[in-house]
């Protein structure tokens, strides 16, 4: 059988292929190098322990940040400045300035510092409706101590949950492909406008190409908190608690919506649940209406709720279903 050899369309004009993937290029280049000239006079290096010199460079001891304010409030990571009260932080411009740990939050693994300095470039939050998962995503930080550095990806998820190092779950987590590296903690994550959309947290060990930032609405309370109140508040119950399952029959006897449930081990004696019916052996199944099922759950149902404001706890203290009410405060 012949064999028939089909000739290219003389019509077709291949240069357009590679016009297109140089204008693509162009454009994607134009992003990245956009986005980070416009956050990049706002990223600092952050040194504890010593000096921003040499020695602390060949380190690798520099974390990151981000200034957020004109007047020198920077975000970084909590972990970061996690035993420290003081920290030195350096701009892409040379200076070397010292700062002060004015707050800091374990639970979402996010600090705030005062930069002594003033009338400073600043980096502006993205609000959670301007994130999407598939655009770019811009890290900028200091991996391995090598200061102002780069790399560039894409948001591939959102809504991630992370165990922070306290132990509570920090919720809306951003995941992304932009390399990461030690150093890079507390940086910038950034879109194609240059506004901050999270910051980095986090890599997993021996992963390729998965990176996490605590996302910009999360920072954006916690940097309130801290400017208005000195600290992040967080409703307290009072009582010691565990996760358990709920016996089956009894879900379907009391037509509970959960399986699982907290139960209270103890309670403290000087703490809000004293002050209730609140027993050790009662089992947490919701908060105002909303299912509990489990530790995770309590947290984040009781994580932005107003201290001082009284709310119902939904109970199975052994066959009857209950509600309890009492308000929450502060620890002592």
């Amino acid at each position: 059988m012949p064999v028939v050899m089909l000739e290219e369309n003389p019509s077709v004009d291949d240069s357009w292929a590679a016009a297109a993937s140089d204008d693509a290029l162009d454009a994607y280049s134009t992003a990245v190098v956009g986005a980070v000239e416009h956050v990049g006079p706002a990223v600092v290096s952050i040194y504890v322990g010593g000096d921003a010199g040499e020695a602390a460079r060949a380190r690798g001891g520099a974390g990151s940040g981000v200034v957020v304010t004109p007047d020198g409030y920077v975000l970084t990571n909590e972990h970061v400045v996690q035993h420290v009260e003081e920290a030195r932080v350096a701009f892409i411009d040379g200076r070397s300035v010292s700062a002060v740990v004015v707050g800091r939050d374990p639970a979402t693994d996010l600090a705030v510092l005062r930069a002594q300095t003033a009338a400073l470039p600043y980096a502006r939050l993205a609000t959670a409706r301007q994130v999407r998962v598939g655009q770019l995503a811009v890290a900028v930080g200091n991996p391995l101590g090598f200061e102002s550095t780069v790399s560039a990806g894409v948001v591939s998820a959102l809504g991630r949950s992370l165990r922070s190092r306290q132990g509570r779950l920090i919720e809306g987590i951003i995941q992304h492909t932009a390399a990461l590296n030690p150093g890079n903690s507390g940086g910038p994550l950034v879109d194609a406008q240059g506004r901050v959309v999270g910051i980095n947290t986090a890599i997993i060990a021996q992963a390729q190409g998965i990176g996490f930032a605590v996302p910009a609405a999360t920072a954006q309370w916690v940097l309130t908190e801290i400017l208005t109140q000195g600290r992040v508040r967080r409703a307290y119950l009072g009582v010691a608690v565990r996760d358990r399952p709920i016996d089956l029959r009894l879900v379907r006897a009391l037509g509970l919506s959960v399986t699982r449930a907290v139960e209270i081990t103890s309670r403290d004696e000087a703490g809000p649940a004293a002050d209730s019916d609140l027993r050790p052996g009662d089992l947490i199944v919701g908060v105002n209406e909303r299912p509990v099922n489990g530790i995770d759950a309590l947290h984040r149902h009781l994580s932005r709720w107003s201290v001082g404001s009284s709310l119902t706890l939904h109970i199975v203290r052994r066959t009857q279903s209950l509600s309890v009410e009492l308000t929450p405060r502060e620890p002592r």
